[in-house]
């Protein structure tokens, strides 16, 4: 079975930070563009980071810059998001996701609440 599947959410004091990890089985990750998105109540999906499958080149949203870090790790098939400085805005349903040309997964998520 092919499934992506998030961990490390919780409650989070604000001004904390973060520590999420996405694990992949039935497939591997190596080849596969990954990413960070979350969705806040009423809100849309939103992208915070993602890494390139090449060369593990990074993209950050404007408002993970400096404060978002996400890594990969092919031997172990996970891609992990640290964010720090959180506030009650970061409070979201965090996904990630894998994607292969228009081919993409996406894990069930993991929630993170901060509280202010």
């Amino acid at each position: 079975q092919v499934q992506l599947v998030e961990s490390g959410g919780g409650l989070v004091q604000s001004g904390g930070s973060l520590r999420l990890s996405c694990a992949a089985s039935g497939f591997t990750l190596d080849s596969a563009a990954l990413g960070w998105f979350r969705q806040a109540p009423g809100k849309e999906r939103e992208g915070i980071a993602c890494i390139s499958n090449n060369d593990g080149s990074t993209y950050y949203a404007d408002f993970a810059k400096g404060r978002a870090h996400i890594t990969r790790d092919n031997d172990e098939e996970t891609v992990s998001l640290q964010m720090t400085s959180l506030t009650p805005e970061d409070t979201a349903l965090y996904y990630c996701n894998a994607k292969w040309g228009s081919v993409n997964y996406w894990g069930q998520g993991t929630q993170v609440t901060v509280a202010s």
